[in-house]
């Protein structure tokens, strides 16, 4: 019996990515829904090839374009998770969601009920609203998988268990590839220009994340969630550099045991793994690299050349809403960037200035409680970001 898929995010880099997997697989598997927020040329692709009769197209301009042309075909099209959950019925073996930005978490926290896993590559769901997605969890006991590289490196070297983990262990190691000016000057990482900050010299990502990982701020948000899934505290987690992203997390058990993972640079490993996670399937991957492997160069992180590694010091113990102040003002400051508004080095300026800013600090004595606070939240700190730049 095959089992049942749904994307959402389908027309991004981890949608294609997930939808590859399953084409050689495609025995094994029937989609039954993908999801885009506005590429429709590639989302009908989609549909051809996998012969899909559910789709969601969340832009709602191009919803309304579309919606004719697509039931003539006779597929199902919707503008959003809940008019899709009204009209179908569906349980699904396996979901994905990596629609990204905040803009994913509803969708993520609405489909759970209908998944029996879910695998969620959106950072920020994951850091903004973990509290509700581990109350819907476990409320529909859905399976949730964790899909980033080292998220889920830590959860291989935990024999895939997430809860009651914490007393074993003694550390948890996230390593980072530098981004492309590891070895440049601070003076001139103020000269920086959008189109260098966008080239990962290892990983093939968006403009956006890739930006994240020049300034380091895609670790720290790594750190936090690997905080939120692991249940652990800040203290227990550490950032190592590693120029050649081979190793992707190491372990150090209170039993005097460390475990590192180590795979290639390709997400298709991740997402291979937690969709086959029985190991009923082989993976074809590449020999060991010695070279890497005897040298594998990791050292600590110069606060200097990356200073947003000093938020995780402002971070508050508990899941708070401040996690979503942070977020929302990179989010808006690197967007002023790739705009050639503020220079490469203003990101993390402005984003230190910020995080001290008494309106914001009281958000980390807050709580999430739904969805809406955390969207009013998100839309008032980027126009304030905003005014503040201008």
């Amino acid at each position: 019996m095959k089992k049942i898929i749904g994307i959402l995010g389908s027309t991004g880099s981890i949608g294609k990515t997930t939808l590859n997997i399953i084409s050689k697989n495609s025995n094994y598997f029937e989609i039954k829904l993908l999801s885009t927020n506005n590429n429709i040329k590639l989302i009908k692709k989609q549909i051809k090839k996998f012969k899909v009769k559910n789709i969601i197209i969340h832009d709602l301009n191009s919803f309304n374009q579309n919606k004719i042309y697509f039931r003539k075909k006779n597929i199902d099209v919707f503008h959003d998770i809940n008019s899709f959950q009204l009209s179908k019925k569906i349980k699904f073996d396996y979901v994905m969601c990596s629609i990204s930005g905040l803009k994913g978490l509803e969708p993520t926290l609405k489909i759970i009920k209908s998944s029996k896993n879910i695998a969620i590559a959106n950072k920020e769901a994951i850091i903004c609203g973990w509290n509700l997605i581990k109350d819907e969890l476990n409320k529909f006991k859905t399976n949730f998988l964790p899909v980033d590289s080292e998220h889920f490196s830590i959860w291989s070297l935990l024999n895939k268990q997430i809860d009651n983990q914490k007393d074993k262990i003694e550390m948890i190691y996230l390593t980072a590839s530098g981004g492309p000016f590891f070895k440049f000057s601070l003076n001139k990482l103020k000269n920086i220009k959008p189109k260098q900050a966008i080239k990962h010299p290892n990983w093939k990502m968006g403009k956006k994340i890739s930006v994240d990982s020049s300034t380091l701020m895609n670790k720290i948000f790594e750190v936090i969630e690997a905080k939120n899934i692991f249940d652990l505290e800040y203290k227990n987690i550490k950032i190592f550099i590693h120029p050649k992203s081979y190793v992707h997390g190491i372990v150090k058990f209170n039993n005097g045991l460390i475990k590192l993972l180590i795979h290639e640079t390709s997400m298709k490993i991740p997402i291979f793994n937690t969709i086959f996670q029985k190991n009923e399937k082989k993976f074809k991957s590449k020999k060991i690299n010695i070279d890497i492997l005897n040298n594998l160069e990791l050292s600590d992180v110069d606060n200097k050349k990356f200073p947003v590694i000093n938020l995780l010091k402002d971070m508050s113990k508990e899941l708070s809403l401040f996690e979503t102040v942070i977020v929302s003002a990179n989010d808006e400051l690197v967007d002023l960037f790739l705009k050639d508004k503020i220079k490469f080095t203003d990101i993390s300026k402005n984003l230190i200035k910020i995080s001290k800013f008494k309106e914001f600090l009281r958000y980390k004595k807050i709580k999430p409680k739904n969805i809406d606070q955390i969207v009013k939240l998100n839309n008032y700190v980027r126009l304030k970001i905003k005014s503040l730049s201008v």
